[in-house]
């Protein structure tokens, strides 16, 4: 079986198991992106058809949201909060750092996001899913290399 294949075999089994109901929609791509890390192109009309939608519904709802993904992801995501209470402790600064430091590495994306929910410990990020807080440069790129390892 080929990858588009399973991709499609799985994105019909997820509507399936909403009812291929149309307003399940967003629940649908998050399954989809949790069991595939990512939303292939090759599952957009297959959702469209099972939930009676046109393909450029399905494709603006990807495209709206900045968490679903087109591609198969790197093996790191790093996600630096950019949000107040982060701003005024550095993290933009941070993040042109961590940017910068880690352009060069294909397994690594660094990503601003708005908001984890750590504002007591800006600046603040997630790498791989871990929550990390009262982020230094250094300690940053730390937790990078010990989610590749």
């Amino acid at each position: 079986m080929t990858a588009a294949a399973s991709a499609e075999d799985t994105a019909i089994a997820i509507c399936a198991g909403h009812g291929d109901r149309p307003e399940a929609l967003l629940e649908i791509l998050h399954d989809l992106q949790t069991a595939t890390g990512y939303i292939p192109e090759t599952s957009l009309p297959v959702i469209a058809k099972r939930l009676n939608l046109a393909r450029a519904e399905v494709h603006g709802i990807i495209s709206f949201y900045h968490d679903f993904r087109t591609q198969p992801p790197p093996r790191v995501v790093v996600k630096l909060c950019q949000a107040e209470a982060c701003q005024a402790m550095g993290c933009e600064r941070l993040l042109a750092d961590a940017s910068a430091a880690l352009a060069d590495d294909a397994e690594v994306a660094t990503e601003a996001v708005y908001c984890l929910g750590l504002c007591a410990t800006a600046p603040a990020a997630m790498v791989r899913g871990r929550p990390l807080g009262r982020l230094t440069h250094e300690t940053l790129l730390a937790a990078v290399r010990e989610a590749q390892a």
